[in-house]
């Protein structure tokens, strides 16, 4: 359980980062990302883009929030670089930028990844990567 609680400790401090510069000399692109069924209208979803080397990190690549209307929430990450990335994301219903947890270690709020895998642990980067190599990726991810 505390395993548990580390790793989506990390992806809670993740999104108070700024998102990272690209390098003009790739291609860049658009991921738009849509999460439906949100369990309510309240508090916003919280998303960061990893690489491999900083999954789960402090320090995403870029990271996004989004406000919730009518249970579906969306975000877009611009000037995506090509590459691998893995995007892992939470509701935060109460609106204070970290992911809440039970004393037990279990985590209070809806949380998800690229790849949609459900799992009793934090995503992993297998189930959550994918390649980006197109000027717009349309993607649903599900809490």
């Amino acid at each position: 359980m505390k395993t548990i609680a580390l790793l989506l400790a990390f992806l809670t401090g993740s999104v108070l980062f700024a998102q990272s510069e690209t390098n003009d000399s790739l291609k860049t692109g658009t991921i738009h990302v849509t999460i439906p069924n949100v369990s309510s209208d309240r508090g916003e979803v919280l998303l960061a883009l990893y690489q491999k080397e900083n999954f789960l990190s402090h320090a995403p690549k870029f990271h996004a929030m989004s406000k919730i209307e009518n249970g579906v929430a969306d975000a877009t990450f611009e000037n995506v670089p090509e590459g691998t990335y893995a995007i892992v994301l939470y509701h935060d219903k109460n609106g204070n930028k970290q992911m809440d947890f039970d004393t037990n270690g279990m985590p209070l709020e809806d949380y998800g990844g690229s790849g949609n895998a459900m799992s009793y642990g934090p995503p992993n980067w297998e189930d959550c990567k994918f390649d980006f190599h197109q000027k717009k990726l349309e993607m649903e991810i599900r809490l």
